[in-house]
């Protein structure tokens, strides 16, 4: 468990470094890190600060040196730019319109993410960041945001068919079915309802998509939108990490204990 969870929380990081380079590559912030205001949003000078910062709390996560911390911390950013930046933006905007809160949703996914990967992570020596507290809220963050996911499959019905490849037959059975197995591996998620199961069998569709949706348009576009067909990728290999994640995290978590600490300390 402890060696797949290692490769999971590594492509968890890669995917949030991923997307800070593409912030210093085209000098912007993505939409999903901070859509407004303008003159912060397309800022040089912040989006070099910003992204730097953003990869500088995953690096921890990357190599294993006090990644507890360092993911829980990740969390609380990503949660503070959904309060600060995404909501008011939301409301001074098109609130009322569920598809234009995308965004919103996935940071706030994201920061679940992050809380999933800190839950998996015993905690090493006496130092607590003070907000563990918030680590179980993690996975209902992501769930949430899956479930919405699920429920806009139905709501858009005439725009999330033409996202399907083309040499797949059957584009709308396809948006159906995988609307109703977001929306049923939120609720399994939400209800605790065979949790572990949803989240792998989360894990394992979001990679598939990775694989045959987000790849290949992310090829095809590489600079369009400041390389939004790349973030999107990132976006989904962080959420089916997270996922894989916690299909094998316990109930109760990783508890602290001695022995906990020397294995730890080997890894």
């Amino acid at each position: 468990m402890l060696t797949s969870n290692r490769l999971w929380r590594v492509l968890f990081a890669l995917s949030i470094i991923g997307i800070a380079l593409l912030q210093i590559v085209f000098l912007v912030f993505m939409p999903v890190i901070i859509p407004w205001p303008a003159d912060i949003a397309v800022s040089h000078f912040s989006a070099w600060i910003g992204s730097i910062v953003l990869a500088a709390i995953c690096l921890p996560v990357l190599v294993n040196s006090k990644a507890r911390p360092a993911a829980i911390y990740l969390g609380l950013l990503f949660l503070l730019l959904l309060i600060v930046f995404h909501i008011p933006n939301q409301f001074l905007t098109t609130p009322d319109f569920l598809g234009s809160w995308a965004n919103a949703f996935k940071i706030f996914a994201l920061s679940g993410c992050a809380f999933i990967v800190a839950s998996a992570l015993p905690q090493v020596g006496e130092f607590t960041t003070g907000f563990e507290g918030i680590l179980p809220a993690g996975k209902y963050f992501l769930a949430l945001t899956i479930l919405i996911f699920g429920i806009e499959h139905f709501i858009y019905i005439g725009f999330v068919p033409g996202l399907v490849p083309k040499w797949i037959p059957f584009p709308v059975f396809w948006t159906y079915f995988t609307g109703v197995a977001l929306i049923a591996a939120g609720l399994g998620i939400l209800l605790n309802i065979q949790r572990r199961l949803a989240a792998k069998l989360l894990g394992i569709m979001l990679l598939i998509w990775v694989i045959i949706l987000h790849i290949p348009r992310a090829w095809a576009d590489t600079k369009g939108m400041h390389g939004n067909e790349i973030v999107s990728a990132f976006e989904a290999l962080a959420f089916s990490s997270a996922a894989f994640i916690l299909s094998n995290v316990p109930k109760k978590g990783i508890k602290t204990t001695a022995k906990t600490k020397g294995k730890a300390k080997k890894r």
